[in-house]
């Protein structure tokens, strides 16, 4: 049984599954190792993948992309907003405040929430792990930025479950990529923990990990990030400038129609590549407005001037992860640098001249997060796993406090559940006075403002006149997302005897509903049946691809068995003998004997097979097609013009005395 990791990128996603004691990446149906993170919409099918992405190229309003960055989200949020002036498809806001995607499909309009075509997505990665390893997957480990919330954890559970999936953890990226580096360094000193920082710079933005390793455990000091900050950032300052000077040299606008800001978005990505490489590179692009070709160069040191910002920003989650950790920059062993942006050579300058070590490029980096997200889920999937003893250590990067809500009143307690930097999965009991009504958990250091993590119902009686007190037992699990497990309420006694007890318990195992649930179970339900309602629409659309192929073959199979398609062909191939031994007659005899030798084989050919195909039954297939009569045409042709090429008297014969179709 092999253990599957997702990595879902913002732009691609990637299969890992490891295997025999090995990890391998899983290709999907274009033999690729990367599969685009794109969902597209025709009138009667779906497509994902490559085949989806070349609608982004021609239809851009019809493929969904960048789905990553709406999970979980607010429509009004203005990182939500930055995010949507790059995606050219239709949205709107839904009933609770989140994004609505529209999509024209089947001849009707569809509202689909982020959840949904994330569902989607996960359902194809599936169905390419398990044609890969021709068995049914179930369990997988997915990796999510350390920075999701609550709300986004849960919500990517769903998706998963949508999928048909059943995730044994959300593992953090940049954990996952250090579980990697962990397992396959077996050079740590002994003399105590080594300390590396990884940072991950993705497409839209970058994290940082401080991890400390020793043997047989690895041990997360710190996460840091900013959710707003990748590769896309550099690609918009060079479309930034190229857009400028297209204006004031050419008189156009780029960001005039979809399409036009889509191709040039695309180019500026490529040439980020090229000016990674090479010290200046040349941006074209045929009609990209209108008909109207545009060109422009620009040097590598002029991009890094314009991206000074961008270099600076970058530093400031490195910094901070460094700090948060308690350890001095010259306690580092190792920076290993990962994700979509890392080839850019100006970062690596930069984190350098802060973190006083050269970064090093961990191998395939577009790879490493789904590598250890299947080394994670083979550690949790198989009891007598090798590494069912290596010990991972992951923290929780927000702190996490409580609103208290009685009757009419809501108060904050200065109370924190569990501090920033708790390690996961972690329970505690906490006991206060009084009967709450509803419980409201935020996280209090995310962007220096509350952000709502779940709305409690707790369903205690209520009881007056007596001293009572509530006991709750909450919990990090393993996906990093908040849980009250059980709430009582108890009448405090006030002190007795050492023998005594000093508390009684008063209700128990009371009914606890959180209100910020993503989905509820029905309206999951609904989702999967909607889920399999589509994939039974994209198989019956394929079919009815198959059967128009099928009837083309068989037009087309029908058109060559016409006897009287193979009398012309063979009337044909007769004539071209005839008068190329007509032309041979003028030539030296050198060339003669050539040409007669090939008109010769010619006709052995057609006078070997015409016998055979007339003494053939007729409800079998022809033994001579018209196609392989014309091919022995063009075949012949061929051959003595190649003959007569030494004798250039010839063709002004044989334009003269013969015609070639």
């Amino acid at each position: 049984m092999s253990a599957i990791g997702f990595d879902i990128g913002t732009e691609s996603c990637v299969i890992a599954a490891e295997k025999h004691g090995g990890v391998d990446v899983l290709l999907n149906y274009g033999l690729k190792r990367e599969t685009p993170a794109v969902v597209s919409f025709s009138e009667n099918q779906r497509y994902f993948g490559s085949a989806a992405a070349a609608f982004d190229n021609n239809n851009p309003e019809l493929a969904i992309s960048q789905v990553k960055r709406l999970v979980g989200r607010k429509y009004k949020e203005p990182s939500v907003q930055n995010d949507l002036r790059f995606l050219p498809f239709k949205t709107s806001e839904s009933p609770l405040g989140g994004v609505l995607i529209h999509v024209n499909y089947l001849n009707k309009l569809w509202l689909f929430t982020p959840v949904e075509i994330l569902g989607m997505l996960f359902a194809h990665l599936k169905q390419i792990a398990e044609i890969n390893l021709d068995s049914p997957i179930n369990d997988c480990v997915i990796g999510i930025p350390s920075y999701f919330t609550d709300l986004q954890r849960r919500e990517y559970l769903d998706a998963a479950s949508i999928a048909g999936l059943r995730p044994l953890r959300l593992i953090h990226e940049c954990t996952a990529i250090a579980l990697g580096y962990g397992v396959k360094k077996t050079d740590f000193p002994r003399s105590g923990p080594t300390t590396v920082v990884f940072v991950n710079i993705g497409h839209c933005d970058t994290q940082v990990s401080v991890v400390a390793f020793e043997t047989g455990k690895m041990k997360v000091l710190s996460h840091s990030f900013d959710d707003n900050l990748g590769g896309r950032d550099f690609d918009d300052v060079l479309f930034k400038h190229f857009a400028s000077k297209f204006k004031e040299a050419y008189n156009i606008d780029a960001c005039s129609s979809a399409h036009s800001f889509t191709r040039l978005r695309a180019s500026c990505e490529k040439l980020k590549k090229v000016l990674s490489e090479n010290a200046e590179a040349r941006l074209s692009i045929r009609g990209l407005v209108g008909d109207t070709d545009v060109s422009g160069l620009i040097t590598r040191e002029e991009f890094e001037i314009l991206s000074l910002e961008l270099l600076e920003s970058i530093t400031a989650p490195c910094i901070n992860a460094v700090k948060e950790s308690g350890l001095s920059v010259d306690k580092i062993y190792a920076i290993e640098l990962s994700g979509s942006a890392s080839h850019i050579p100006a970062i690596s300058k930069k984190l350098t001249s802060v973190l006083w070590k050269e970064p090093r490029r961990i191998p395939n980096v577009s790879e490493c997060v789904a590598r250890g997200c299947a080394l994670q889920c083979a550690m949790l999937s198989r009891p007598n796993h090798q590494l069912r003893y290596y010990k991972v250590q992951d923290l929780f990067p927000y702190t996490l406090g409580f609103i208290l809500v009685e009757g009419v009143n809501k108060t904050q307690q200065d109370f924190t559940l569990f501090p920033k930097g708790s390690p996961f999965p972690s329970d505690r009991v906490i006991q206060y006075p009084g009967i709450p009504q509803c419980i409201e958990v935020i996280y209090t250091n995310k962007m220096d403002f509350p952000v709502e993590v779940g709305q409690f119902m707790i369903g205690l009686p209520y009881i007056a006149d007596q001293k009572v007190k509530t006991e709750l037992r909450v919990k990090l699990n393993d996906h990093g997302i908040f849980e009250i497990e059980s709430a009582s309420l108890l009448e405090d006694l006030g002190a007795r005897s050492f023998f005594s007890p000093t508390e009684k318990v008063l209700a128990s195992n009371v009914i606890i509903d959180n209100l910020y649930v993503s989905m509820t179970k029905e309206e999951l339900a609904e989702a999967q049946n909607r889920e399999q309602m589509l994939a039974e629409q994209d198989i019956k659309a394929e079919h009815a691809k198959e059967q128009r192929n099928t009837a083309g073959n068989f037009v087309y199979n029908t058109r060559n068995k016409d006897p009287n398609a193979r009398a012309q062909a063979t009337e044909h191939l007769l004539t071209c003998i005839a008068d190329y031994r007509s032309i041979a007659d003028s030539l030296p005899p050198g060339l003669k004997e050539e040409v007669n030798n090939e008109c010769g084989k010619a006709e052995q050919w057609l006078n070997d097979h015409s016998p055979q195909h007339y003494s053939s039954p007729n409800n079998i297939d022809p033994l001579l097609w018209p196609e392989f009569v014309k091919f022995s045409v063009e075949s012949l042709e061929r051959r003595c013009e190649h003959i007569m090429r030494s004798n250039p008297a010839s063709h002004m014969d044989k334009g003269k005395g013969m015609q070639v179709d």
